[in-house]
């Protein structure tokens, strides 16, 4: 949840509460799962369901030790040097082919890491040989553990890189946040700070424009957790690849989704004897068990008892706590591009835009009539660009493509350029075998 209003901060304390009995819920299951009446308060939401949607694990950050090849670190010493360059030709060449991969190489690195490639699947940040950190740190994106499960995706993680370097460890998790997407009519908004019983220091409320959207605790510790309003962010994020996925869970349209999310950091992971993703994967009951039953709870207080240990639970808490981790967390996407280039339809918005704009200013109101002007100004005006910079129309037309190519990661530039200087080469033994035949 990111540039909302927040409310107050209100620190509270925590009880602990025994595990409770889990619900499993297969996929022929997942329709609706009937919430518990278990008081006659205003909080109590026994008109409605909770329907699970997708559960998972959403971010997930991976270490690695080892070292980079010499000659992949000399290769990346060169690109991070054309990243840097002046010269927007030199800028596109920053790519690293390495299998399905096309990656864009940054032209900073970070505090412990010199270099930073990138594409939709992977941020990855890499030290220089014999440094005392680890040889990789890696982001999965969100994306991409909706396409692959976590094994399967750090698998593929493995495989690129150890074409970088000697890896001397298996993945070590830094972080790691699961979560699960639900449907209920529940009003998120109803129950006050004091409901939330906590280990950690700070319980924030969120709105935007006078609309709720949810809850943030612990912030910025080694444990966080987070409910909050998922279509209400996915407006914002435009992440609108989960929508087909919500759909083969039998979520309808107007539906509310919310998502309830922990994330867990490296120093508390490791405390629990889990600093491997193996070991992770291996104990995501425990894990959430953990998260909604001792580190956090949802109350329904009562002002006539004063230990808030025996305030009883809030049945929509008692069903978001009971999921089984070890059932199927809903569809995967089918297909995944690793190009991070932007939505078609937006370009072709913008491109419309400037259109309209332009035949409004220049009096046009039929397009049939508009459209061979307008690209005859528009090439006019890539002209006088060109001219002004000292180039050519088509040197400057390749050099904007070839910056947007690295971005989006979908034109291997240095590829063109090598097939370039081989068609040249084609050419011109042709032309000197045309010549030697005719004698000339």
């Amino acid at each position: 949840m990111t540039n909302q209003k927040q409310d107050t901060q209100h620190n509270q304390t925590a009880s602990r509460d025994p595990a409770r009995t889990r619900v499993s819920v297969e996929d022929g299951d997942r329709d609706a799962v009937a919430v518990p009446s278990n008081t006659a308060t205003n909080n109590s939401i026994n008109q409605d369901e909770v329907k699970f949607l997708r559960w998972g694990i959403d971010s997930l950050y991976l270490s690695y030790q080892g070292n980079l090849h010499p000659e992949i670190h000399e290769q990346l010493i060169q690109l991070k040097k054309q990243a840097q360059s002046d010269n927007p030709q030199e800028q596109a060449k920053a790519q690293l082919k390495l299998g399905d991969h096309l990656f864009e190489v940054k032209d900073k690195g970070t505090s412990m890491f010199s270099y930073v490639l990138e594409d939709n699947a992977f941020r990855i940040q890499l030290s220089r040989p014999n440094k005392a950190v680890p040889m990789a740190y890696v982001k999965l994106s969100s994306e991409y553990l909706t396409h692959l499960s976590p094994k399967d995706a750090e698998y593929r993680l493995s495989t690129i890189l150890s074409q970088l370097g000697a890896l001397e460890s298996t993945a070590n998790v830094s972080r790691v946040d699961m979560f699960v997407d639900f449907v209920s009519h529940q009003d998120m908004e109803s129950w006050h700070r004091e409901a939330w019983i906590t280990h950690a220091e700070s319980i924030n409320a969120y709105s935007i424009d006078g609309h709720f959207t949810g809850w943030s605790v612990g912030l910025g510790g080694v444990v966080a957790g987070r409910l909050y309003d998922k279509l209400f962010e996915i407006d914002k994020s435009k992440k609108f690849y989960l929508l087909p996925l919500w759909e083969q869970a039998n979520w309808q349209q107007g539906e509310p989704i919310w998502r309830l999310e922990f994330e867990f950091k490296r120093q508390f992971l490791v405390q629990k004897n889990l600093s491997k993703l193996t070991e992770v994967l291996a104990n995501l009951n425990g894990l959430w068990s953990y998260a909604t039953t001792e580190w956090l709870k949802l109350s329904i207080p009562n002002p006539d008892d004063q230990t808030r240990s025996r305030w009883p639970i809030h049945p929509l808490w008692a069903v978001l706590s009971s999921l089984d981790w070890e059932t199927n967390g809903g569809a995967l996407q089918p297909r995944f591009n690793t190009t991070r280039a932007p939505n078609k339809e937006a370009a072709l918005d913008r491109a419309f835009s400037a259109l309209t704009t332009w035949m409004a200013a220049e009096s046009y109101t039929d397009y049939e009539l508009a459209i061979h002007p307008f690209f005859e100004d528009l090439g006019h005006h890539i002209n006088n660009q060109s001219m002004n910079k000292g180039t050519t129309f088509e040197a400057l037309i390749k050099e904007k493509v070839g910056l947007k190519a690295k971005a989006f990661n979908t034109i291997d530039i240095n590829a063109e350029i090598n097939e370039a200087y081989i068609d040249e080469e084609v050419r011109a033994m042709r032309d000197a075998y045309n010549k030697a035949s005719n004698g000339e």
